[in-house]
């Protein structure tokens, strides 16, 4: 099976770009019309998030909520629903997935331990072996847990973001070109405004895990992760 290597600047064109210039350029009467526009926007997410579903047979939960979204965002404007929805959906994402960070802080497998403390990534076995000589582990055990919150805290803030540019961006009604319009300038503001912060936030997080590690096990960044 092919493995599929991260492209973001597909990801970005076809899930944030594309979309907002069909909004914002094609949904007068005299192109696509409001309703038309609006199809052809969200299915590029759609299609391109079911062909990346069928090439490498990978689904998971993030994946699940962002093709929700875009279903309800589209239901919204079909069915001419009150832009509030739209509001409400765009804080409701990131907020789930939050909670689902946070909630598993109190499991055996919290988000950061999955996506940083594991054998693809790093030394396990030489970690594990210094931190016990150094009589680390609880305090290591705090760090995930600490970086666990700080990670669930990054999607509560784009979930605040969303609902407030949503509620100033997006006033016309549903289902108007004026709508289509606002709906790609959000699309496309949300990117540098919300996912480029969040970014930069889960980056200092990983950094803060990285710089424990290193202070606590006194071992060199070569030693810690591995290379291929």
């Amino acid at each position: 099976m092919a493995e599929k290597k991260a492209n973001p600047f597909t990801d970005l064109i076809i899930n944030v770009i594309v979309p907002s210039v069909v909004l914002m350029k094609l949904s007068g009467e005299e192109h696509l019309g409001s309703v038309g526009a609006l199809v052809v926007a969200l299915a590029f997410p759609v299609v391109y998030g079911g062909y990346e579903l069928i090439k490498y047979r990978k689904f998971n939960f993030i994946s699940l909520l962002g093709f929700v979204s875009v279903l309800l965002t589209g239901g919204i404007g079909l069915l001419e629903l009150d832009t509030k929805w739209l509001a409400v959906k765009e804080a409701l994402i990131p907020g789930l997935i939050g909670l689902g960070v946070f909630i598993s802080t109190f499991t055996k497998y919290p988000v950061v331990s999955k996506m940083l403390f594991n054998d693809a990534v790093l030394n396990l076995s030489l970690i594990k072996e210094k931190l016990g000589e150094n009589g680390k582990q609880e305090d290591f055990e705090r760090c995930l847990v600490q970086s666990n919150y700080l990670f669930a805290s990054t999607f509560i803030f784009s979930s605040v973001m969303n609902y407030v540019l949503a509620t100033v961006i997006v006033t016309s009604p549903s289902g108007s070109q004026a709508f289509n319009e606002e709906l790609g300038k959000l699309t496309l503001m949300s990117y540098p405004m919300i996912a480029i912060p969040s970014m930069v936030m889960m980056m200092g997080i990983f950094y803060f895990v990285w710089r424990q590690i290193r202070k606590m096990t006194q071992l060199e960044t070569a030693q810690i992760f591995k290379t291929q």
